[in-house]
C-alpha cells in the first residue's frame, strides 16, 4: 500500500486509495481482475486492522470478514460484510461505533453485526446465508484465538447438523435456479445468483466443509477465477455493484478481459457456467447419499445394486456400473449407461462418470451394431436426453464419441430468436424429435440426422454445407450404410430448405413446389424427415418461433410437393371466394372500402375490399398495424376493377378489433382524411419493444432471384420486424412506380407477395407479378 497513503481514522483515505486502484491515472498500468481484487484485499484488510488497532480492538474481541472479503473474492464495488466477536467485552458498543461510522460516513456499503461466539452459532444455525458466510470467516484483527474459536465451532455445528439442514439447502438452490435461470443461456446471465454463477460454487464449498464432497477442484477453479473477474470488470465499468452482464456492457468487458468479442465471453461464461452447474448438481446427489445415518437406519443394511442392464447397476438412486463392468472390454458400456439413465430417469453418479472417463477408449470405426443401437435408445429417449448428454459432455465422454462437437460446444447463437448454445440446441431439438419418430419411415435417420443438423456452425462458411461433409463422416463412422449416410448428408444439407420455403416463397406458384422437389431429387424419404426436423428445430430454438401458423405453411408445402412426387395436380390457386365476391359488389356499389373479419381461426382472417389503384394495399396493411394486428401473409385477387386482399392475421396482445372500426379507418386513410405516416410513428413510439441490449436493429437487406417463381421475379427484403413494415414496403415500392403488366392489371397496383418468416422475427419476402388478375401481397 506504499502508493496511496491511508489513514487508520478517515474512511475516506480508504475511499481515495480504492480510486487511485481502480484508476491510477494517465500513462500508469492498470491493474488486471485477479491483482485489482489482491489489492483491494489488501487495501481493506489493512484499513480494518489498523483501525482495530487504533480504537482498543485486541483482547477478548476480533473482526472477521465473511462473504466477499472473507473468501478474498473482493470485487470494486463489494459490500463489506464484517461480524464483530466479542466476549463479554462492556464497550463492545462503543468499538462497533467506532468501527461502522466511519465506513458509513464514506458511503461504503456495510453489512454488520455484532455477536458473542454462542450467538454466532446459533445464528449460523438457523440461518443458511449466515451458515455460509461463517464458514468462511477469515480473521482481520483483535483476538486470533476468538476467531479460530468462532470458525470451529461454526464448522463442527455444521458438520453435526447437515442431515436435518439437507433439504433447506437443497431447496433453496432448486428455487434460486429457478427464479434466475442459467448463466450459460441468459442473453444477460446474474454471475453471482444464476445456476452454475459464484453461489453455486460456494454451495459446493459449504458440502465440502460439511465433509460430504471433495472441495472444487480443476475446471470448478478455473470457472470460479472467470466469473470472478467478469463480474469484477463488470463492477469497474460500470462504478456501482452489478452482477447481470448487460449485452450492451459484454463488448466492452470483453476487452478488459484481451477476449475477442461478446460472443467468445459468452461462449467461455458458458463453459465455465456449465462445468459449475454440474459440480453443484453432482455435488447434491453425492452429498445426499453421503448425509450420516443415525438411529436406526443406521443399523440398516447399505444401499441394494439392483440389475438395470448389461454391466449396469441402480445405486442408491444413482446409475452406476456393476461390478465386474469394463469399458475397455465392452464397447458399447458409455452408450449403455446412458441409454439407461435416459431411460429410468436416474442421473449417473459421479463415480460412474469418471470411472468411464479414465477407462473408455474411443469406439472403433465403424462403430459396433450394439453401441449404434444404444445411442439410437439415447436419442429416442426425450427430455431426459438433455441431462444425460450434459452429463457426458461436461466429463469428456461425449467428445469422445463425437469429436465434431468440440466447434459447437458452448458456442453462442448469433441470432436473437436462438435461446440456447449451438450444441445445446442441438440436444434440445433431438429431446423434441423423439415424439416424431412414428410420423417417418426411418426414425433413427431422423435422431442422428436431428442431432446434427447445425453441427457444421462455428468453422467458418456455410454452416448447411460444412454440415453436410461433417453428417457424411459420422454416418459412416456410427456404421450405416452408405445410402443411409447420403440421406443424413441431405438431411442436413437442407434442414432450412422447408421452413425457408414456406415461409417466404408463394407456395401457389408450381415453381416453388418443384424448385424444392427437385433439390431433394424427388425423394419422399428425406421430405418426411425434414418435415419433423423442422418442427422440432423451430421449438428448440425459443418461445413462439414454431406457431400455427408456421406449421400450417410447412404442411402445405410438404403436401404439396408429396402430389407432385406422386404425379398428382398441384392445388389451383385460391379464387377471392364468396365473402371476398360479395364485398367486391359491396364495394362496386358505390361502398369506398369493405372489410370481413372471421376470428374463428388462428390466426385470424381479414378480408379486405377497396377500389383496384395505387396506395390500396399500403393503407390497408397500415390501417390493420394501427390497430395492432400482425400480418403473416396476404394474398391479392381483383374481381373487375375491385381489389380483395385476404390478410392473415394475429393481434400483438389483447383480442381481435372490431370490423367496423377497421372499414372506417381504412376509408379516412383512402379519402385523405387519416394520416397514415403521423399514426404508426405514434403507435410505434407508445408500442414498439424496446431491446433489453439496447442495440440497433439489424440493417435491411434486400435480395432479388429470377428463377424462383413462374414469370416473375422474387424479391426477399430481410429486416427486423416493427410495427406497420408492410405497410412502409407496399408504400415503398408504389412510390417507386412498381406496376405489373399483365393483362388483369389495368392500373399501377402492389404487384408482388410477401410473407412473415413468423411472429416477432426478422424475414419478409416480396414478388413481382407476371400478370394476371391474382396477386400474392
Amino acid at each position: 500500500m506504499s502508493a496511496v497513503s491511508v489513514s487508520s481514522g478517515d474512511a475516506g483515505d480508504l475511499v481515495r486509495a480504492k480510486a487511485v486502484l481502480l484508476d491510477p491515472g494517465t500513462g500508469k498500468r492498470r491493474l488486471g481482475p485477479e491483482a485489482l481484487r489482491t489489492a483491494l484485499v489488501d487495501l481493506h484488510d489493512f484499513w480494518l486492522s489498523s483501525r482495530a488497532a487504533a480504537i482498543g480492538l485486541t483482547d477478548r474481541a476480533a473482526l472477521i470478514a465473511v462473504g466477499a472479503l472473507g473468501r478474498r473474492e473482493l470485487a470494486p464495488y463489494s459490500d463489506l460484510d464484517l461480524v464483530l466477536l466479542h466476549d463479554g467485552r462492556k464497550d463492545v458498543d462503543r468499538l462497533a461505533e467506532q468501527l461502522w461510522y466511519p465506513l458509513w460516513d464514506a458511503g461504503i456499503g456495510l453489512d454488520h453485526s455484532v455477536r458473542t461466539p454462542g450467538q454466532a452459532v446459533q445464528v449460523a444455525a438457523t440461518d443458511l446465508r449466515a451458515a455460509f458466510g461463517l464458514l468462511e470467516a477469515r480473521h482481520i484483527a483483535g483476538d486470533p484465538a476468538l476467531s479460530e474459536k468462532v470458525k470451529n465451532a461454526v464448522r463442527q455445528a455444521w458438520r453435526a447438523g447437515i442431515r436435518g439442514r439437507f433439504d433447506e439447502l437443497a431447496d433453496a438452490a432448486h428455487d434460486r435456479w429457478a427464479k434466475v435461470g442459467d448463466v450459460a443461456h441468459r442473453v444477460e446471465p446474474d454471475l453471482k445468483n444464476g445456476h452454475g454463477g459464484l453461489r453455486d460454487i460456494q454451495l459446493v464449498d459449504a458440502l465440502a466443509a460439511a465433509q460430504l464432497v471433495d472441495r472444487p477442484a480443476g475446471d470448478v477453479l478455473e470457472a470460479r477465477r472467470l466469473l470472478l473477474d467478469v463480474r469484477t470488470e463488470l463492477h469497474r465499468l460500470a462504478g456501482r455493484a452489478r452482477d447481470v452482464l448487460r449485452a450492451q456492457d459484454a463488448d466492452e468487458v470483453a476487452s478488459s478481459l484481451e477476449i475477442a468479442d461478446r460472443f467468445e465471453l459468452a461462449r467461455a461464461l458458458s463453459g465455465a457456467a456449465r462445468s459449475v452447474a454440474f459440480a453443484a448438481e453432482t455435488g447434491l446427489r453425492s452429498a445426499r447419499n453421503a448425509l450420516p445415518r443415525r438411529g436406526l437406519a443406521a443399523l440398516r443394511r447399505a444401499p441394494v445394486r439392483r440389475p438395470l442392464d448389461s454391466g449396469v447397476v441402480e445405486h442408491a438412486g444413482e446409475v452406476a456400473l456393476a461390478r465386474d463392468a469394463a469399458a475397455t472390454r465392452d464397447p458399447a458400456l458409455v452408450l449403455r449407461v446412458a441409454a439407461t439413465a435416459a431411460r429410468t430417469g436416474l442421473p449417473i453418479s459421479a463415480g460412474t462418470l469418471h470411472r468411464l472417463a479414465d477407462t473408455a477408449p474411443e469406439l472403433r470405426e465403424p462403430w459396433p451394431r450394439s453401441a449404434l443401437g444404444e445411442l439410437l435408445a439415447l436419442l429416442g429417449s426425450g427430455r431426459p436426453l438433455v441431462d444425460v448428454v450434459e452429463s457426458l459432455d461436461r466429463t469428456g465422454l461425449w467428445g469422445r464419441l463425437f469429436p465434431e462437437w468440440g466447434a459447437v460446444r458452448d458456442l453462442p447463437p448469433r441470432d436473437r430468436a436462438h435461446v440456447w448454445t449451438v450444441d445445446r440446441h442441438l440436444v434440445e431439438a433431438t429431446a423434441q424429435v423423439a415424439r416424431l419418430t412414428t410420423n417417418v419411415a426411418r426414425p433413427d435417420l431422423l435422431l442422428v440426422g436431428t442431432l446434427l443438423h447445425d453441427i457444421g456452425k462455428g468453422r467458418g462458411g456455410d454452416h448447411s454445407e460444412v454440415g453436410e461433409s461433417l453428417a457424411l463422416q459420422v454416418g459412416r463412422r456410427l456404421g450405416f450404410a452408405e445410402a443411409d449416410v447420403a440421406v443424413l448428408g441431405h438431411v442436413v444439407r437442407h434442414h432450412l430448405l422447408l421452413p425457408h420455403t414456406a415461409t417466404r416463397r408463394d407456395l401457389d406458384d408450381p415453381a416453388t413446389v418443384r424448385r424444392v422437389v427437385d433439390t431433394l431429387d424427388g425423394n419422399g424419404l428425406v421430405l418426411d424427415l425434414l418435415e419433423a426436423l423442422a418442427e422440432a428445430d423451430s421449438l428448440a430454438t425459443g418461445p413462439g418461433v414454431w406457431s400455427p401458423w408456421k406449421r400450417a405453411l410447412i404442411r402445405d408445402l410438404a403436401t404439396r410437393c408429396r402430389a407432385l412426387m406422386a404425379g398428382e395436380p398441384l392445388p389451383a390457386p385460391a379464387e377471392p371466394g364468396p365473402v371476398g365476391e360479395a364485398l367486391a359488389r359491396a364495394v362496386a356499389a358505390d361502398e369506398r372500402a369493405a372489410v370481413e373479419l372471421d376470428g374463428s381461426t388462428d390466426p385470424a382472417t381479414v378480408v379486405v375490399a377497396a377500389p383496384n389503384r395505387p396506395g390500396t394495399l399500403a393503407a390497408a396493411a397500415g390501417v390493420l398495424a394501427l390497430h395492432s394486428l400482425e400480418v403473416h401473409a396476404a394474398s391479392l385477387n381483383t374481381v373487375g376493377e375491385i381489389a380483395v386482399f385476404r390478410f392473415t392475421v394475429s393481434p400483438r396482445f389483447g383480442g381481435l378489433p372490431d370490423p367496423k372500426l377497421l372499414r372506417s379507418d381504412l376509408v379516412r386513410v383512402l379519402d385523405g382524411s387519416l394520416r397514415l405516416p403521423d399514426a404508426l410513428a405514434k403507435k410505434e413510439r407508445d408500442y414498439a419493444p424496446i431491446s433489453p441490449s439496447g442495440e440497433p436493429p439489424a440493417p435491411p437487406r434486400v435480395l432479388w432471384f429470377d428463377d424462383e417463381a413462374t414469370g416473375a421475379v422474387v424479391l426477399e427484403l430481410r429486416g427486423t420486424d416493427r410495427i406497420g413494415l408492410l405497410h412502409r414496403v407496399a408504400a415503398a415500392l408504389e412510390e417507386c412506380g412498381a406496376t405489373c403488366g399483365g393483362p388483369g392489371c389495368r392500373r399501377s397496383a402492389p404487384p408482388w407477395w410477401t410473407r412473415s418468416a413468423w411472429p416477432g422475427t426478422p424475414g419478409r419476402s416480396a414478388r413481382p407479378s407476371g400478370g394476371g388478375s391474382r396477386r400474392r401481397c
